[in-house]
């Protein structure tokens, strides 16, 4: 006998649901309060200091939350086996939710318990992601568990810091996050890129070539590897440069220039020139020409804030049976994105005493650009699909 669900609800119906909506809010929610103390306006007083608490919670709520979003709907596309739902679902959110919320208890919860309830969360969703993978014969989708378990070593060498079992290892384990959801992002594009194109532009076939993927995604990882070593100049500046040419001629190969007449697809690509110019201000960082802090903002804001949202947008209208075309307001927040990322990234370049101002404006643009996505994706991710078919 089928037990009856509690959380018996649209949005529960499938991972990208729940985990989307989200992290819609927490983009709007994490970054209002992150200007407020960067503005001096608010004195974060919680778990986790406040060099870390913006990073940590961008890199392991909000951006995780997409990933798990994603995962457990491509999981359940790929090896034709339901993922969780209903009430499992809704536990497994509340789990990321509680992570958020409970270091702002730090004077009444003992911080061990703090550190395990944001901790358990990418352990529950790796068995949630292991266990369809598990019974299907496809050992190369065994890599999005292993990336999930990257993930989840570097959140534990920042919470043994915090825990003072360990030293210095929480900028460490941010760095090491940071990398593995850019690694997730590169492999996943390869996914993704091709066959939206195709299923978007009719007449259009993308050739694969499993070698420049390859050297792109192998390139980048050397990139990052000499970033967690701490390795700088010469070695690093090529290593950045091969990670440019390498991920420029693989993005290039998928490239057909009717996607700039469609929204859902230039945003991608543009989200993918955003992690190219990571490389390239990461190689001007190697010989101190530039601060490395805009490099990673252009992983982050541009790579991952661009990318994230448009995968958003593209994920929620395919899976509950809507026309892939988006409104002009979420184009505007596609513009708006780009923008945060412009001023947080490329304008401090050029006007540096104008640092303050321009992270103000970026945060602006971020927030126009989720209030659009909360506003007009909201009742998209907590209806029924409009065609009918079950879930």
């Amino acid at each position: 006998m089928k037990t009856q669900q509690i959380f018996d609800y649209p949005v529960f119906n499938l991972g990208f649901r729940a985990f989307f909506a989200l992290a819609g809010l927490s983009a709007l929610a994490l970054i209002t309060l992150w200007v407020s103390i960067f503005r001096g306006s608010v004195d974060l007083d919680n778990y986790y200091p406040s060099i870390y608490w913006h990073g940590h919670e961008m890199l392991l709520g909000y951006a995780t939350a997409v990933i798990s979003g994603f995962l457990l709907t491509a999981v359940r596309n790929w090896t034709g086996i339901p993922t969780i739902q209903g009430d499992k679902l809704a536990l497994l959110c509340l789990l990321w939710i509680y992570g958020r919320v409970v270091p702002f208890y730090s004077e009444l919860l003992p911080d061990i318990i703090i550190a395990l309830i944001d901790f358990a969360f990418l352990p529950a969703l790796i068995i949630c992601v292991f266990k369809p993978i598990a019974e299907v014969d496809k050992p190369k989708m065994l890599l999005f568990p292993c990336l999930l378990s990257i993930m989840m070593i570097g959140n534990a060498l920042i919470h043994f810091e915090l825990l003072g079992i360990t030293e210095k290892t929480a900028s460490l384990g941010m760095n090491l996050v940071l990398t593995t959801i850019l690694m997730i992002i590169l492999v996943i594009a390869g996914r993704v890129f091709p066959f939206f194109t195709e299923r978007t532009l009719s007449g259009v076939l993308i050739i694969r070539n499993p070698l420049v993927d390859v050297l792109a995604i192998s390139s980048a990882l050397l990139v990052f590897i000499l970033l967690l070593m701490e390795i700088t100049g010469i070695l690093l500046a090529i290593a950045a440069i091969l990670a440019v040419i390498t991920n420029s001629l693989r993005i290039s190969i998928w490239y057909v220039h009717r996607i700039w007449y469609l929204p859902l697809l230039w945003v991608l690509y543009v989200g993918y020139s955003w992690i190219i110019l990571g490389f390239i201000l990461t190689a001007l960082a190697a010989y101190q020409i530039i601060l490395p802090s805009l490099a990673i903002h252009a992983f982050t804001v541009g790579g991952i804030g661009v990318l994230t949202l448009g995968m958003m947008a593209r994920v929620s209208l395919g899976h509950t049976g809507r026309a892939l075309r988006v409104s002009n307001a979420i184009v505007l927040a596609f513009v708006f994105i780009n923008l945060a990322a412009l001023f947080r990234v490329l304008m401090p370049f050029i006007l540096p005493d104008w640092y303050a101002n321009l992270v103000y404006f970026s945060t602006l643009c971020w927030l126009v650009a989720f209030s659009l996505f909360v506003l007009i994706y909201t009742p998209i991710l907590t209806t029924i699909r409009i065609d009918g078919k079950k879930e």
